[in-house]
């Protein structure tokens, strides 16, 4: 059942829990390290609790709010603010390349407390706009950035932590307990800073052939990659790539996944696809 918080009925399908607590939110602006004239997106913003902050610092904001009930409540916070501007859009849909400075270099410094509901499909839409993208701070679901983060060997380690690390540099800045929310969720929270690669470090030739092949590798994750690649490499493939192919997707570093979408992109493409 949703709850009233300040007035605004929070709503289970749009995954709402606000930040209320004023100390949490000052750590967590601290970690965002604003400058006076950056240019700052907020996705969700809700009550505003970062907005307000976001914008003493000086900085040029877009917020990015779905909840129709929330805008009038956001355009008060922002009023006096003539550097902000409010889209009221599906972060999911929302072409954030449009928001970029437009001078071929990462501009945007994207912040928000995402909706852990859509956080995983949001996180990959974001990523299609890493080239315009400084930097990312998001407070998820602490599971969701353990597996963010997590390495080679690890049980949390699977496509979410490859593709993340594929595009950016992860970093895990502080759990949050449910108690800093309204209404509290069940679970802990984090704060997750993502810092793009520069794009001459993404070495795959075809990220959607590696998001394939790694979603594949992870598809049944106590079998072999043998078996979970059989229909993408052969076992002389495995040797000419020198890979094991007796190894779960958990053992494998991304190197090798980039490796292997390469490999598949330049020699079993072609063939693949014949009918």
């Amino acid at each position: 059942m949703s709850r009233m918080v300040d007035g605004h009925q929070a709503r289970k399908r749009f995954g709402q829990n606000f930040l209320h607590n004023p100390g949490i939110i000052q750590r967590i602006v601290n970690h965002f390290r604003l400058q006076a004239g950056e240019h700052v997106v907020e996705i969700g913003p809700g009550l505003g609790a970062l907005t307000l902050p976001i914008l003493q610092a000086g900085c040029r904001l877009d917020l990015v709010e779905l909840d129709r009930d929330l805008l009038a409540n956001l355009e008060s916070i922002t009023a006096n603010y003539p550097d902000c501007a409010i889209h009221h859009s599906d972060a999911l849909k929302f072409d954030f390349a449009s928001l970029a400075d437009g001078d071929n270099t990462p501009s945007l410094r994207v912040v928000g407390n995402l909706p852990y509901n859509i956080s995983t499909p949001l996180l990959f839409h974001l990523f299609s706009f890493a080239s315009v993208i400084k930097d990312m701070h998001f407070m998820l679901q602490k599971e969701v950035v353990d597996r963010m983060a997590a390495g080679p060997g690890s049980k949390t380690y699977g496509r979410l932590s490859v593709m993340t690390q594929y595009y950016c540099q992860v970093e895990n800045l502080m759990t949050i307990g449910p108690g800093a929310f309204k209404p509290a969720p069940k679970v802990d929270s984090a704060i997750v800073r993502l810092e793009p690669h520069a794009p001459e470090n993404q070495q795959a030739v075809d990220v959607t052939i590696l998001n394939k092949v790694v979603t594949s590798a992870f598809s049944q994750r106590r079998k072999t990659l043998r078996n979970t690649w059989k229909g993408l490499l052969s076992t002389d493939d495995f040797d000419k790539l020198n890979i094991d192919g007796g190894e779960r997707a958990e053992n494998l570093p991304l190197s090798d996944f980039v490796k292997v979408a390469n490999y598949y992109n330049n020699h079993k493409l072609d063939a693949a696809e014949q009918p």
